[in-house]
């Protein structure tokens, strides 16, 4: 029973298998073999090795997980054995025998290059995912496919590093072929985006000897960069780097910086290779870690490991990576066109030759698989995997520093955000584009030293700076050479010196130097400051200390550092007493639109005082000349404040005092600034020059000095002078012979030297324009040499502190001289200087009469206010002018006394009374006219309100109102002429 049931299970079994078989082969039948061919470095190469292996285990896990799909990659293998023309030669073979419709690889670049042409006439799409040279993209196929980061992505993160510890020099060092030279135009132009100089490239032969490289790195000891970035192949840079180490460049100062080349594999070196490059940076893309890619590795390095048992220290990086994602999008995209004829169309003229590269078949199927390719976008082992214009999108870069026998992650890099520590803060919109060293984590650099090596050094040749110095006879101040035969020692001091010493002082680092007299064996100067000069660009001296001008011919050869003293060449000349000369002195203190500005005001005030002052004050009142007479007196007294002396006129309104003392505090500025200016002019007169203009001197063919050996002379032949015109001349004493014996005329200098020369003979001479510009005096270096910026940043914090002061006064303190004004100057105070005082004074002036005028206005209301329509409005401003004219019976200056004389005015032409007043009683009423007189034959005259018909002055026509021969007495209540009155007559 058993036994027939066993036999049953066995047939169910056999015939359930066999069902399977069945089905599977049905299913084989329907899939659509697409052969792929892979053309990789399977010898001693690493990175085809892995790439293979990460291929085979791609297809098998996608078609794993996309079992319904209905093609299937065929791979075809060729070994191009780490050769250019058997790579390519293999490549054709597979497209003209095989009719692969896509090929994998080449490894490397230089045999990428051939192939790709082979690709594109063939149009068989070509997919690499180790040649990372940006050269290839050059090629504009639109058959190659670079699925791997171009070198072009990796080098702003490098340029970013530079740039950030702030290195201004940079060797990049290449190996010697189109992978090496294919970065180059890439890493300049992002070097030079951060104004990194590049003073020489190193190339290294991919075959090169030991003893090749040591000459090569001999060379780069002798020079003064010390910030190197390499870019070789695994193999050549672990070499390259080892023996760098074994020649002493390894050690604290050297900056390495190694592309993702070599770093991609420090977890596949040996440990004395990656020991050897302790201290080195590294640069490489960035693989976000996840299970998936964890639980790959293992499965990977099983599957390595069996197929490659010699090749234990092989891991996984970011070649393989690539190679695994790549083959999925091919994958997939073979999809995509699996509808369309996977074959080749062929010229019917074909010779069948297998190496015939004018007729080989065309891919049918070429276009529609580049074009899948460029629309698959998958999330792979690497993350987003996302080509466009048939390059890998750009990514992050991580920023690797080899500690001891391993590595350890310092940092990113992104494009979008630049260096930062962690990769959280790449989420973060806000955050900007960054350089910045304290984005990154500290960093071992070679040496075993965590201090940032300052990117350059003395060179080798030379252990100490060789400083030239100007061996000089005047001017000694400045720079100094003095020889002890008794020591045979030299000494250099003075005002440059001790100036450079600070500077190097406070320069973050030590900097060795040596000062070298530029002297012959007789112990004068070996030449002009020009020779000195160009003796650093000859690499004589490695720079020059001294009063070095800073000019553009010389600027051409060498580099110059930020100036230390004030700039310019000018002219110094003798000057002259011309004080008995000018009789009109005394005007030059103002220039003339002050003067008429100041008189007008003069008046204005004076007018101003008078309308304010006119009825309630007598000092102010009298005939028409005598008033105008009082009010400019009153106005120009203010000169010497005579208003204010008992015997001077007063003013008794509030509006007046307030005018008058804005106005004498505005008269007193102006005659302090005045007295000032006219004690200045008459001073310079003093000193005024006895040239005052180069032309004068070139007219009459005047003779001029210069300093011997300076670019003085230069100028002086190019403004027109000849050389029996030009007196050379070494010191300052014997700058003022030649002015005494009246050898010359002039003398042009630059500026430090004639502050120098006018401190020692004060007041004899004066610096006098034109003056020519230069750049001041500055510290000397080779052309591109970093030191420049360095110091150039020591001299302005010394410049900017007490410790120039020190020095300026230990050496050019001018202590013959207690005041010294020696630059000649003949400006005279302006309006400009003072018109907001006399806005000020216009502004009160005007606003005091507008107050008086509305009061005024307001008293006399009723006139305006009247109804009279045969009153013009003329008439009605000449009776307020005419009240105008009265007194203000009721101001207290008039009624504090109780009694008016009239015979103390004489306004009135018919009066000889003070007040030539006319009493009328509250019922007095304005006459008829007996003889058809109308309302405009009618006039006051007199002080207050004498009211007549107008004839004139005959008094015999006069209405019996007046009082004319009789003193009358007006009690302080009682008003001449009341409004009623004033009413009556309108």
């Amino acid at each position: 029973m058993v036994k027939n049931h066993l036999t049953k299970f066995v047939y169910y079994l056999i015939m359930v298998n066999c069902c399977l078989f069945v089905g599977v082969a049905q299913r084989n039948k329907t899939l659509v073999q697409v052969k792929v061919g892979v053309v990789l470095d399977l010898g001693t190469g690493r990175v085809g090795k892995m790439g293979l292996s990460c291929i085979n285990i791609s297809l098998s896990d996608f078609y794993l997980s996309h079992p319904h799909y209905k093609t299937r990659l065929q791979l075809v293998i060729r070994d191009s054995q780490t050769d250019v023309v058997d790579a390519a030669a293999k490549a054709l073979e597979l497209i003209k025998n095989e009719e692969v419709q896509a090929i994998m690889g080449p490894t490397t670049t230089m045999e990428a290059k051939f192939v790709i042409s082979l690709g594109e006439k063939a149009h068989v799409p070509i997919v690499t995912f180790s040649a990372t040279s940006p050269s290839l993209i050059s090629l504009q196929s639109p058959f190659f496919f670079q699925m791997a980061q171009s070198d072009s992505i990796q080098v702003k993160a490098i340029s970013a590093l530079v740039q950030g510890f702030g290195w201004k020099e940079v060797v990049p060092i290449f190996v010697d072929n189109s992978y090496g030279k294919g970065v180059i135009s890439c890493l300049t132009d992002a070097l030079q985006q951060a104004y990194v100089r590049i003073p020489y490239l190193s190339f290294i032969a991919l075959s090169a000897t030991d003893e090749a490289i040591v000459a090569e790195l001999y060379k780069l000891m002798t020079m003064q960069t010390r910030v190197f970035v390499v870019h070789m192949s695994p193999r050549l840079g672990s070499r390259f780097l080892s023996i760098a180490r074994n020649n002493g460049m390894m050690q604290q100062g050297y900056v390495w910086i190694v592309t993702d080349g070599i770093a991609n594999f420090f977890n596949s070196m040996e440990e004395s290779e990656i020991e050897s490059m302790e201290g080195v940076l590294g640069v490489r893309p960035y693989i976000p870690r996840t299970k998936v890619l964890d639980d790959f590795k293992v499965k990977w390095k099983r599957k390595f490991l069996s197929d490659n048992p010699t090749l234990v220290d092989t891991n996984l990086n970011a070649y393989g990576i690539w190679a695994y994602d790549a083959t999925s999008a091919l994958a997939m995209a073979v999809e995509k066109v699996s509808s369309t004829n996977f074959s080749f169309a062929y010229n019917t003229t074909s010779s069948g030759n297998v190496t015939d590269l004018e007729n080989f078949g065309i891919s049918q199927n070429g276009e529609k698989l580049c074009e899948a390719l460029s629309n698959t976008r998958l999330k792979g082992l690497s993350g987003e995997f996302n080509v466009v214009g048939g390059q890998l999108q750009e990514s992050t870069f991580e920023i690797v520093n080899v500690v001891g026998n391993g590595e350890k992650r310092v940092g990113f890099w992104t494009p979008q955000i630049g260096l930062t520590r962690n990769m959280d803060h790449t989420k973060s919109s806000s955050s900007k584009y960054s350089t910045s060293k304290g984005n990154i984590g500290p960093i071992l650099w070679p040496g075993d030293k965590f201090t940032v090596p300052k990117g350059w050094e003395i060179p080798t040749n030379g252990k100490k700076l060789r400083i030239g110095v100007p061996v000089k006879k005047g001017y000694l101040e400045f720079v100094k050479v003095t020889h002890d035969p008794s020591t045979n020692s030299t000494e250099v001091t003075g005002f440059c010196i001790d100036l450079f010493k600070a500077v190097v002082e406070a320069l973050s680092y030590a900097l060795p130097y040596e000062f070298i007299p530029f002297e012959n064996q007789s112990g004068e100067m070996a030449g002009s400051y020009d020779d000195l000069v160009f003796q650093v660009s000859y690499g004589n001296f490695d720079a020059v200390v001294g009063d070095t001008s800073i000019i553009a011919n010389r600027s051409n050869y060498v580099d110059f550092t930020f100036p230390y003293t004030e700039s310019g060449v000018t002219m110094v000349v003798p000057v002259k007493d011309n004080r008995k000369k000018n009789a009109w002195a005394f005007l030059k203190p103002l220039t003339w639109e002050l003067w008429v500005t100041t008189a007008c005001f003069f008046v204005f005030i004076g007018f101003v005082v008078w309308v304010l002052e006119h009825r309630i004050n007598k000092d102010f009142r009298g005939p028409p000349f005598h008033q105008i007479g009082t009010s400019l007196w009153f106005s120009f007294s203010t000169l010497v404040f005579a208003h204010m002396a008992e015997t001077g006129e007063k003013v008794v309104s509030n509006l007046s005092r307030f005018v008058v003392t804005v106005w004498v505090f505005v008269v007193l500025i102006l005659v302090q600034s005045y007295t000032a200016s006219l004690t200045s002019h008459l001073t310079v007169e003093q000193l005024s020059p006895s040239i005052t203009d180069v032309h004068q001197l070139l007219h009459n063919k005047m003779n001029v000095g210069y300093l011997g050996g300076s670019f003085v002379r230069r100028i002086l032949k190019d403004l027109g002078f000849q050389d029996s015109q030009l007196i050379v001349y070494n010191s300052a004493e014997e700058c003022n012979d030649l002015f005494t014996n009246g050898s010359i005329a002039a003398v042009f200098d630059e500026v430090p030297y004639v502050q120098r020369f006018l401190g020692i003979y004060c007041s004899n001479y004066a610096m006098h324009e034109p003056r020519y510009k230069t750049g001041g005096f500055g510290f000397v270096f080779p052309k591109g040499s970093p030191l420049v910026a360095d110091i150039s940043r020591a001299i302005l914090n010394v410049t900017q502190g007490d410790k120039m002061r020190r020095i300026e006064d230990a050496w050019l303190k001018e202590s013959n001289c207690q005041e010294s004004n020696t630059e000649v100057s003949s400006n005279s105070l302006g309006l400009e200087s003072f018109w907001g005082l006399f806005l000020i004074a216009g502004t009160t002036s005007l606003l005091a009469l507008l107050i008086w005028a509305i009061s005024f206005l307001y008293q006399h209301r009723h006139i305006w206010l009247s109804y009279n329509p045969s009153t013009s409005i003329w008439r009605r401003i000449g009776i307020l002018l005419r009240i105008f004219n009265q007194r203000d019976l009721n101001s207290h200056t008039f009624r504090k006394s109780g009694m008016v004389d009239h015979k103390s005015d004489t306004s009135s032409p018919h009066h000889h009374d003070g007040i030539g007043a006319v009493e009328a009683s509250p019922s007095t009423h304005c006459p008829p006219s007996p003889s058809g007189q109308t309302e405009s034959d009618f006039s006051f005259h007199g002080d207050q309100g004498m009211f007549s018909p107008d004839h004139g002055d005959d008094a015999s026509h006069m209405i019996g109102y007046t009082a004319q021969d009789q003193d009358i007495e007006i009690k302080p209540e009682q008003n001449i002429i009341t409004p009623e009155v004033q009413m009556q007559c309108l």
